[in-house]
C-alpha cells in the first residue's frame, strides 16, 4: 500500500515526528497511570504502528491479539515474523470451542454471510467473548482505531471509558494519524506489516469475511462488504451485552 507516496516529504515527516511524540508520551502515560494495560493488536498497519512504538518505548504494556480460527494464512504469517523481528510473543486469545460449536452447529459453517444477527453472532464468538476474556482484571485498552477509516468510526476519540468492558479506559493513540502518516512510518522504521496490504488489502479481518477493494473505494470496504457500510463493525468497539458464563 501507498508505494508510490512520497516519503521524503518535509511536511509529512514534521507531522510524523509530531504524531510520534504525542502517541509515545500517551503510551507513557498509559503504562505510568493505568498499569496493568493492555494493546489489542489485530496485526493491521495501524496496530503494527502502535506494536513498534511500545517493544520500543513501553515494554511493560502487554499485547495480545485474537485468533479467531479464520485469519488469512498472511496473518499468521506476520505474528511469526513479529516473533522473530521483535523477539515477541504475542498472547494469543481462542474462542471457546463450545460456542463456536454451538454456533455452527444452529447455524451453518458460512452462515455469517446471511445476515448481519447471524455475522454478528460469528463475530460475538470469535471476537468480542475472547477479547473479554483478555481484558479481564485490566485498568485500559489501547487500540490502533483512526476516525478516518470508517463511517463508524467518526467522533472517535482519543480516551474514553469502555461501559461494555467494566468501565475500563480505553485508549486510540493513532485517532488523528492519517493513513499516509501510518505508512510513512512502517516504511521508515522498516516495521513488519501484512503481506496482503500491498495486494489491495487495507483493512484485513477473517479470510472469509475481508476482501480486496478497488481504486476509489473506502480503506474498509473490503470488510464484510456485502453489508452496508453503517453495520460494518464486529462489536469490539461497540456497546454490547456479557455473553452467559461458561457452564460447569
Amino acid at each position: 500500500m501507498n508505494k508510490l507516496l512520497n516519503f521524503d516529504d518535509p511536511a509529512l515527516l514534521d507531522a510524523l515526528a509530531t504524531r510520534v511524540d504525542a502517541a509515545s508520551a500517551l503510551l507513557h502515560e498509559i503504562a505510568n497511570d493505568f498499569s496493568p494495560a493492555a494493546f489489542a493488536s489485530s496485526l493491521g498497519a495501524e496496530d503494527m504502528v502502535l506494536t513498534d512504538l511500545i517493544v520500543r518505548e513501553v515494554p511493560e504494556i502487554e499485547i495480545f491479539s485474537l485468533d479467531t480460527g479464520r485469519l488469512p494464512v498472511e496473518t499468521y504469517d506476520l505474528i511469526a515474523q513479529v516473533r522473530k523481528h521483535y523477539g515477541l510473543a504475542l498472547h494469543l486469545y481462542y474462542p471457546r470451542h463450545d460456542l463456536v460449536e454451538a454456533y455452527t452447529y444452529a447455524n451453518g459453517i458460512n452462515a455469517f454471510y446471511e445476515s448481519v444477527e447471524l455475522r454478528k453472532g460469528c463475530c460475538m464468538v470469535r471476537k468480542v467473548e475472547p477479547l473479554q476474556r483478555a481484558l479481564t482484571d485490566r485498568k485500559a485498552w489501547i487500540t490502533g482505531l483512526r476516525a478516518q477509516q470508517a463511517p463508524t468510526r467518526e467522533g472517535l476519540s482519543i480516551r474514553s471509558v469502555d461501559t461494555a468492558n467494566g468501565g475500563l479506559t480505553k485508549f486510540n493513540p493513532l485517532v488523528d494519524w492519517s493513513e499516509r502518516e501510518v505508512w510513512a512510518y512502517l516504511k521508515l522504521n522498516e516495521v513488519p506489516y501484512n503481506a496482503l496490504h500491498d495486494r489491495f488489502y487495507p483493512s484485513i479481518g477473517c479470510a472469509p469475511c475481508t476482501r480486496p477493494i478497488t481504486p476509489g473505494e473506502d480503506i474498509r470496504a473490503g470488510r464484510w462488504w456485502w453489508e452496508n457500510p453503517e453495520s460494518r463493525e464486529c462489536g469490539l468497539h461497540v456497546k454490547r451485552t456479557q455473553l452467559p458464563e461458561r457452564q460447569s
